[in-house]
Order: structure tokens, then sequence, then C-alpha cells
């Protein structure tokens, strides 16, 4: 499976991506990618950077969990770091969450995230407007 981490500007970007890939585990998993340009009437001035991260079936998830949540933590100033599946699905973490938290409730955040990571898709809503299941939890979005 193939997600995308997004995260603030190119410094931002940059500096996730060192973070990640100084990780043994996930060192060749780490791409670079851009998002493509920017949508009419945004205010981006540019294409956004994506850093895509290549999980293999079991492996990486615990792995790219623990390293975000660290990274946030790691920084100064609210960052939100979104990590998008293929199927759309969105798991949001921000750093004012994050940033007191102490060893135990990292260690939780990184596995309820990569929990997250690992779910199965979610259904689309049924022609009656009414979802078959509601999402898990409150960190997870889908378009």
């Amino acid at each position: 499976m193939r997600i995308t981490l997004e995260v603030g500007g190119p410094a931002e970007t940059d500096d996730l991506r060192q973070w990640l890939r100084r990780n043994p585990e996930l060192r060749g998993a780490v791409g670079r990618a851009l998002s493509g340009p920017p949508m009419p009437g945004s205010m981006s001035g540019g294409a956004a950077e994506l850093i895509p991260v290549l999980l293999t079936p079991g492996g990486l998830t615990a792995a790219v969990a623990a390293a975000v949540v660290a990274w946030l933590q790691s920084r100064r100033g609210n960052q939100t770091v979104t990590i998008n599946r293929p199927d759309g699905t969105q798991v949001t973490v921000t750093s004012e969450r994050v940033r007191g938290l102490t060893a135990e409730g990292a260690g939780d955040l990184a596995q309820r995230v990569a929990e997250a990571l690992q779910q199965p898709p979610q259904p689309a809503p049924s022609t009656d407007g009414r979802e078959d299941q509601q999402p898990d939890s409150a960190e997870r979005n889908r378009p």
C-alpha cells in the first residue's frame, strides 16, 4: 500500500522526509512526489509536495506512525501531518495534541494512528444518504 504524507511547506516536508529516512526500517520506503498544481482559486503559490511511503503488508505502518508522532513532538509551533491512504481515507495528527504527551501517551497515539492506517476501506454512502459504517476515530476523514 502506498500512502502519502502532507505537511506545511517545503521546509517542513524536507525535514519530515529526512526524519523518516533516518529510521533504518523506513529509509528505502520513503520517496518524493508533487501532488500537482494548486486547485483553481486556492491561495497556494505552487504545487504541494508530498512524501510517498510504500508500506509492505504487515510491515512499516507502526514505524511510520511512531516516526510521525515523534517528529511532531520535536517541532516548535503548530504542525499538522495528514496521512492519505489510496482509498481516500485521511489520518490527521497535529502537534498541538502530541507535544505534551508522555512516552506512554505518544506510544498509544502512534498505535492508534497505525491502526487507523491498517483499517479496511470505509464503505461508500448508500443511495439513501446513510453510511453503512461510521469511521472509528475522529482522526479519520474520507472525502
